[in-house]
C-alpha cells in the first residue's frame, strides 16, 4: 500500500497519473495558514460524494465561513478507493491534507508513527470528552486523541421487503444455513439475491470478516492480527462458508465489474429493486437513493446471521465510523473546524439530513427512520465489535485482506489460499 522510501517526483507522477491534481497536492500542510490577505485556507478531504451528504457538508462548510469570515475551506471530495490509494501515496510523501477522513485503527497508527498527524488530545478538551465514547475508540491511540468521529455503525444485511414477501420469506433469517435457503427461494422466483460491487474489493471483505467472527469469534481476528497467523481452521471454514455463497451464484449480472455508488452499481441495484439485499453500513439508505429510485418503506434491515456450531454470536457486529484527523502543525482554524463539526447543532443536522447516527449523546433524539434506529439498538446491545479489517490493520495487510477475499468471489483462490496469502503478508509487516 505505499513505498516508504518513494521520492517526490515519483510521487508527483503517480499522483498525475491517477487523476490528482497538482492543485490540490499543493494544498497538503502547505500554505494553509495565511497569505498577504490574512485569510487562513483550511483543505478538508472527505469521501460524502454522494447526496444528500455532499451538499450538507458543502453547507456546513458555508456556515463555518460565515461564522468565520478569515477562514476558507477547501474541499476535496473522493470516492472510497481513490481516497484510500491517494492518502497511501501522500502519507508516503509526508505530506497530508489540513482536515482528513479517517476510519482509525492501523490506517491511522501507521500515519502517526510517521509523525504526520496532530495530537487532538488537549486541543480538543473538554468538548471532545463529551462524545460517544465507543464512538472515539478507534481514534484513541496509547491513550491519545488522533481524531474525532462524526459518525458511528455497523455493518448488515439492507433488504427489499417486498421482494422478500415475492418470495414466501416471511421474516430474515437469523442463521447462515437459513441464510443461504432465503438466497435459494429468492432465486427460484427469478429474483437477484444479492448486489455486490465486486470491482470494489471492500465490499466483498466484509462477508469473509463476518464469517470469521461467527465461525471463530469476534475476539479471533485481532488475536490473528497479533500472531501475524490467519491459518487457522476456523479462518479456512469462514472462506468455505463465503465459497457455498458464491458457488450459489447469487449476485447480479456483471458484478465483478461492477462499482458500488455508480447508477449501475451495488446500491443502485438495491435502489432500483434489481436486487433483494446488500451487506452495507449505516449509509446504506442515503447511497441506494442517491444512486437508484430508494425503496423507502420497502427496505429493512437485519443483522449479519449466526453461523451454527461456530464460536461468535450475533450480538458481535463487524462495522466502524468515521472521523476526522489533522496533519501534525495544522492551524488553530482546523481544530475549531473539527469542533464545530462535532457540535449537538451540527450533530443534529447530520441525523436528520444525512442519517448517520448521532455521536452527541443528546442528538439521539433526531432518529426517526425505523431502520437507522434498528442499526442503533443492534450496536448498543453489542457484545463484541470489530473495526473494518482493511483500516484495523496495517494498509498492506488489510489490502491484502480485500483483494485475496475478491479472488475467493471471483473463483480465483482457494479458502485455503485466502489465509495463506493474508498471513504471508502478515508475517512480512512484522
Amino acid at each position: 500500500m505505499g513505498d516508504p522510501a518513494l521520492s517526490r517526483r515519483g510521487f508527483l507522477a503517480a499522483s498525475a497519473a491517477a487523476g490528482l491534481s497538482m492543485t490540490a497536492l499543493s494544498g497538503c500542510g502547505g500554505d494553509s495558514d495565511g497569505g498577504s490577505s490574512g485569510t487562513t485556507t483550511i483543505e478538508w478531504w472527505n469521501i460524502s460524494t454522494t447526496e444528500p451528504t455532499k451538499g450538507v457538508w458543502a453547507a456546513l462548510a458555508k456556515k463555518f465561513e460565515a461564522q468565520n469570515p478569515k477562514v476558507k475551506i477547501k474541499i476535496v471530495q473522493l470516492e472510497n478507493e481513490a481516497f484510500k490509494s491517494k492518502m497511501t501515496a501522500l502519507t508516503a510523501s509526508g505530506k497530508l491534507p489540513d482536515i482528513f477522513h479517517t476510519w482509525g485503527g492501523g490506517v491511522l497508527k501507521q500515519q502517526v508513527d510517521a509523525g504526520l498527524v496532530e495530537d487532538l488530545t488537549d486541543r480538543t478538551k473538554p468538548w471532545g470528552d463529551a462524545l460517544l465514547s465507543v464512538a472515539k475508540e478507534p481514534y484513541l491511540l496509547d491513550e491519545k486523541v488522533y481524531g474525532v468521529p462524526f459518525d458511528i455503525g455497523m455493518i448488515g444485511f439492507w433488504y427489499n421487503k417486498a421482494l422478500f414477501k415475492q418470495a414466501g420469506i416471511s421474516t430474515p433469517p437469523t442463521t447462515w444455513s437459513g441464510f443461504l435457503d432465503a438466497v435459494g427461494k429468492l432465486k427460484a422466483k427469478g429474483i437477484t439475491p444479492l448486489a455486490l460491487a465486486g470491482k470494489e474489493t471492500w465490499t466483498g471483505m466484509y462477508y469473509w470478516a463476518y464469517l470469521a467472527m461467527r465461525t471463530a469469534g469476534a475476539e479471533a481476528l485481532q488475536k490473528a492480527n497479533d500472531d501475524k497467523d490467519f491459518t487457522g481452521a476456523e479462518f479456512v471454514e469462514a472462506g468455505e462458508h463465503l465459497k457455498e455463497l458464491v458457488d450459489l451464484k447469487p449476485f447480479q449480472k456483471g458484478f465483478l465489474g461492477a462499482a458500488y455508488s455508480t447508477p449501475t452499481g451495488q446500491a443502485a441495484a438495491v435502489g432500483n429493486g434489481k436486487a433483494a439485499m446488500e451487506l452495507m453500513g449505516q449509509w446504506a439508505p442515503v447511497v441506494e437513493a442517491d444512486a437508484g429510485k430508494g425503496l423507502g418503506d420497502d427496505l429493512g434491515f437485519f443483522p449479519f446471521p449466526e453461523v451454527e456450531g461456530g464460536k461468535g454470536a450475533i450480538t458481535e457486529v463487524f462495522g466502524g465510523g468515521g472521523g476526522h484527523a489533522l496533519r501534525q502543525g495544522a492551524p488553530q482554524a482546523a481544530v475549531d473546524f473539527l469542533k464545530f463539526f462535532a457540535s449537538e447543532s451540527t450533530d443534529l443536522e447530520l441525523v436528520k439530513k444525512t442519517g448517520v447516527l448521532p455521536v452527541v449523546p443528546s442528538a439521539e433524539s433526531a432518529i426517526a427512520d425505523p431502520n437507522i434506529k434498528a442499526v442503533q439498538a443492534q450496536l448498543k446491545s453489542a457484545t463484541g465489535f470489530q473495526l473494518y479489517l482493511d483500516q484495523a490493520y496495517a494498509p498492506a495487510l488489510g489490502q491484502e485482506v480485500n483483494d485475496s477475499v475478491g479472488a475467493l468471489i471471483a473463483g480465483s483462490k482457494s479458502p485455503e489460499q485466502v489465509t495463506e496469502s493474508i498471513t504471508k503478508v502478515a508475517k512480512e509487516e512484522q
